[in-house]
């Protein structure tokens, strides 16, 4: 199939009957549930990676008692299963449900609806940011859960694009054939299951209108290792696109859907900076900013 290389805007007030599966940039202003229903009901998808809302009340979402926002979740991810491809990945970055101080942590909510389908679960990886709202009745909280399933075991892993740094490079082998070799793969470590990235707040690189905005490094990483150059990324809750970012970023194709057409300008613009060469971001390897250095850190008085 011959793409098209242009980034198209989609308004579900728009007549249309279908969409043509040859744009390789997509941004659906509406409900993702009527776009997808604009899809063939067949595998398209390489990558689907999002960050729903988490049903506790902010701008741009309606806060439903949590057996409702379930249902509309699962109503939408009934929807995408069948256009996953059997290699294919779903990654779902979830926090907490809140109700009058109760914590209700959503990937433990989350996991039927996915098992329901028969996805296999990889990893849950923590999202751990350094800052947040901080709390006077319980520990304040620091992490978020991005689930990662895929649909078969025959899946797309590319760990060789996302290795980081090693924390002892020069480390050897202690005895046996290789004694005295570095033991260490010479292209750096696993990153494991836990990554510090900063989250985004009002002095980041990546900062636009959206209130709880997601960083283009969290979804980086996902589309590097799960992803093949010129697959298709989906996300079904887009925001202000910053996984349309991850994947113009690295030669991967886009749709996105997203209910404020405000946030829909912002993702364009965005992602067209992107293919030009021009974003703004923090790549997902760049190490943390070192605290200490900063004369914030200094007791006062000192």
């Amino acid at each position: 199939m011959h793409f098209k290389k242009n980034i198209v805007s989609i308004s579900e007030t728009d007549p249309i009957e279908k969409i043509d599966l040859r744009q390789e940039y997509i941004l659906w202003t509406g409900d993702a549930f009527n776009f997808l229903k604009l899809l063939p009901m067949v595998p398209l998808f390489d990558l689907v990676v999002t960050s729903p809302p988490y049903n506790i009340g902010k701008s741009y979402e309606k806060k439903t008692p949590l057996v409702d926002y379930l249902n509309f979740q699962k109503g939408i991810i009934n929807e995408i299963i069948p256009r996953l491809k059997p290699n294919g990945s779903l990654c779902w970055q979830v926090g907490n449900y809140v109700d009058k101080g109760v914590i209700y942590p959503l990937d433990i909510e989350f996991a039927p609806i996915f098992q329901s389908h028969g996805l296999l679960l990889r990893n849950r990886v923590i999202w751990h940011f350094g800052h947040g709202l901080h709390n006077k009745n319980r520990f304040s909280g620091r992490y978020e859960v991005v689930l990662w399933y895929t649909k078969s075991n025959d899946y797309t892993f590319n760990l060789d694009a996302v290795r980081i740094p090693a924390k002892y490079p020069g480390k050897k082998h202690f005895k046996g054939p290789k004694a005295g070799l570095i033991s260490g793969n010479p292209k750096g470590k696993n990153p494991e299951d836990v990554w510090s990235i900063p989250n985004v707040k009002s002095n980041h690189i990546e900062k636009s209108d959206h209130p709880c905005q997601y960083p283009v490094g969290l979804i980086e990483r996902f589309v590097l290792a799960l992803t093949n150059p010129g697959e298709l990324v989906f996300d079904p809750f887009s925001g202000v696109g910053s996984s349309g970012v991850a994947a113009g970023l690295h030669n991967r194709r886009y749709w996105g859907a997203e209910l404020s057409s405000d946030y829909t300008k912002t993702a364009k613009s965005r992602i067209e900076d992107a293919l030009k060469g021009e974003a703004k971001y923090r790549p997902h390897d760049v190490p943390l900013y070192d605290h200490t250095k900063s004369n914030l850190s200094k007791t006062p008085n000192e």
